[in-house]
């Protein structure tokens, strides 16, 4: 066990051992009695714009352990937190008959093969697109002006979506396993940082070397990973998976973790025929807002823009009205807006930032949510409204793979169209001025035009009518849910594990390894590695 204190705050640049030395001195305990401490999570309150702090929060491992939990019941600042490694364990006797498989090789897949493997099963991944570099020059490729890929694409390959995106491990979850996913990132090439930051990112340059190791380190304990693989069927039988089909070859399997994404509505179509419970979930659609880093920095440190020992600036807002909400989402300082489609003729808008985070300019998604009630209670009722919505977009911006665009200004006053424009877009394919209400929903469009009202008195930036928005955004989540039992399997059939994203049961790159990971250990309690 460990002693976290928490809420040490501290003048922007100082060191890791002062702060240290005060979160040691703020719970009364000597450095001497510490037998090993370091620093647990660190952030930035930048509120008050004249006084930005550095918030952390220091662990600390004692000589005396039972002096520990006097300490935490003494002290409102400090708790008690178990530190011991996580270690998957194997309880399940079952001997597996087929391949102990998982389909799709995004961050839940990954994490999902890499516990299995160094457990000793040997499992088998299908990813329906390929390898990360070659993945990259298809993406690249296309971006340039060349021809889109259905298979190969930001959506789908090695790494999943959030291999072009800013690599963000920002998280809701407070779950144990956190600090595991990103101690094996670390191990694979993710940089140490992570570890610490309270709002962590890799970006996408370094990102790609790390799923690249990862997948090395699958493959030398005996796993596969097969690229450009993609599952078109499943088999069940007796309401117990039996097989896969994949490029038109059935394949025998014992376990299938599903990790597909939230955009493999093919499979997501197929799943629903072969009797697959599932049922439609909230999402939300919107737009990317882009403005320049300049304007966001001025915004949250006032004078202190330029301050090198600032970090990038960043934001996150929301706003609900009558239950609806308006919020911004995957934030990508220094970052570019990328088209992000999975589909011919479809427009799709994404963020992307490097590590360094040094572009020009910053972007998130400002997105509205969307129910059941919005598209219809079917099943598949989100997958069309969303796909309606990318047609449309498609259409509108002269059927190019170009976006549609509006300037803030226009956009507020309804009209739509780019007038004065303050940033310059980064969407690779071009835009096309647009009246963004003959692309979104107008209960979408009304409620983003709400949610400038309201963040544009918390932000100055967002009162920039010279502002960029390019939609539409629509990769926010799944659009469905597969439901899952107390033994993580479907509820239709034992053996398949739904998992991450395109399950509907995580929201980010860190979410996802972490139900990987869960949907690994519950293989685990049912299968053995034993003959």
């Amino acid at each position: 066990m460990a002693i976290i204190i928490s809420g040490i705050s501290m003048p922007v640049g100082t060191s890791d051992n002062e702060i240290i030395a005060a979160g040691l001195k703020k719970a009364g305990i000597s450095s001497a009695n510490a037998v090993r401490t370091g620093i647990h999570k660190i952030s930035l309150d930048a509120r008050k714009q004249n006084d930005i702090k550095t918030v952390s929060s220091v662990w600390a491992e004692l000589e005396d352990t039972s002096a520990e939990k006097k300490i935490c019941d003494k002290k409102d600042n400090c708790s008690l937190v178990d530190i011991t490694p996580f270690k998957p364990i194997i309880t399940g006797t079952e001997r597996p008959e087929g391949r102990i498989a998982i389909a799709g090789f995004g961050p839940a897949g990954m994490f999902a093969a890499l516990v299995l493997a160094e457990a000793g099963y040997r499992p088998v991944v299908f990813e329906r697109g390929s390898d990360v570099d070659s993945r990259a020059d298809a993406v690249s490729k296309f971006w340039a002006g060349g021809k889109f890929s259905a298979e190969n694409n930001v959506q789908f390959g090695e790494g999943g979506a959030g291999t072009f995106s800013d690599g963000k491990l920002t998280t809701r979850i407070k779950d144990p396993l956190c600090r595991f996913v990103s101690a094996r990132l670390v191990e694979m090439g993710a940089p140490e940082e992570i570890l610490t930051k309270a709002k962590p990112h890799i970006g996408t340059d370094k990102l790609r070397n790390v799923v690249k190791n990862i997948r090395k380190r699958i493959i030398s304990l005996g796993g596969e990973v097969r690229f450009n693989s993609k599952v078109e069927d499943i088999k069940v039988d007796n309401g117990k998976i039996k097989s896969v089909v994949v490029n038109g070859e059935e394949i025998n399997v014992s376990a299938l973790i599903l990790a597909v994404g939230h955009s493999a509505r093919d499979t997501f179509e197929m799943l629903h025929s072969n009797g697959i419970a599932m049922e439609a979930k909230p999402f939300a659609v919107g737009a990317r807002i882009e403005h320049t880093q300049e304007s966001v920095n001025r915004s949250l440190y006032g004078v202190h823009y330029n301050d090198p020992a600032l970090p990038v600036g960043e934001y996150q807002m929301s706003y609900t009205k009558n239950g609806r909400g308006v919020y911004t989402f995957c934030m990508c300082p220094g970052g570019t807006v990328v088209p992000a489609q999975s589909e011919e003729n479809t427009v799709v808008t994404n963020g992307m930032s490097e590590f360094a985070r040094d572009g020009r300019n910053a972007n998130a998604a400002l997105v509205v949510s969307v129910s059941p009630d919005d598209f219809g209670k079917n099943v598949l009722d989100g997958v069309d409204f969303v796909r309606k919505i990318e047609r449309n977009a498609f259409k509108a911006a002269g059927s190019s793979y170009s976006a549609p665009a509006s300037t803030v200004g226009e956009f507020l006053e309804n009209k739509g169209g780019i007038f004065s424009p303050s940033v310059e877009a980064t969407y690779a394919r071009g835009i096309v001025s647009c009246d963004l209400n003959e692309v979104l929903p107008h209960f979408v469009t009304d409620m983003m035009r709400t949610g400038f009202g309201v963040f544009s008195r918390r932000m100055a930036c967002f009162g920039d009518k010279g502002a960029l928005l390019t939609a539409p955004e629509t990769r926010t989540s799944s659009p469905v849910r597969i439901p899952r039992g107390d033994n993580m399997c479907s509820l239709s059939a034992v053996g398949l594990y739904p998992c991450g994203e395109g399950a509907g049961y995580a929201g980010g790159i860190m979410s996802a390894a972490v139900d990987g990971v869960r949907q690994a250990c519950g293989v685990m309690k049912t299968f053995t590695t034993k003959n």
